[in-house]
């Protein structure tokens, strides 16, 4: 009896695990735009500070052609880290006018190291690791989402 409860606990537990891996909100179309083409993603948008302090953190999975962007408001300077992050990721730091300012390959997983934007953006667009090489995405290409829509260019 002691190991079918026990059994019930660890399922009840896995479960909740898995649910919270996966959990992820609904998604917007985004596209870079560069010389090799134009490659559509399917993005959460973070929003708020909060939405923004969680971003990936203890997710161990994200689907392909799919990524997280991250919405500062203003044009900034900013700073990223991978703490509590389980998946490598491309960050893709973005200017007002939507053009790739800077990337950051296959960041590692849950270091504390800082990763700075090196100049005034608006957003960072998370990307499984690899996805920037594979799709030839480069410094200068070009984001186009209604974030960038909002801004004088």
């Amino acid at each position: 009896m002691r190991a079918l409860l026990a059994l019930a606990l660890f399922g009840l537990l896995l479960g909740h695990a898995t649910a919270q891996d996966a959990a992820s909100g609904p998604t917007e179309p985004l596209s870079i735009v560069g010389r090799q083409g134009r490659h559509v993603f399917a993005v959460e948008v973070m929003r708020t500070d909060a939405d923004r302090s969680r971003g990936l953190m203890y997710r161990r999975t994200m689907a392909p052609d799919h990524g997280m962007l991250f919405d500062f408001q203003a044009s900034a300077p900013v700073a990223m880290w991978m703490k509590n992050t389980y998946l490598p990721l491309d960050m893709l730091f973005i200017r007002a006018d939507g053009t790739i300012a800077k990337i950051a390959a296959d960041t590692e997983p849950l270091s504390t190291k800082v990763i700075p934007s090196n100049e005034p953006v608006l957003s960072v667009l998370e990307l499984n690791a690899g996805t920037a090489a594979r799709l030839r995405i480069h410094a200068g290409d070009r984001v186009e989402h209604a974030l960038f829509e909002r801004t004088p260019r």
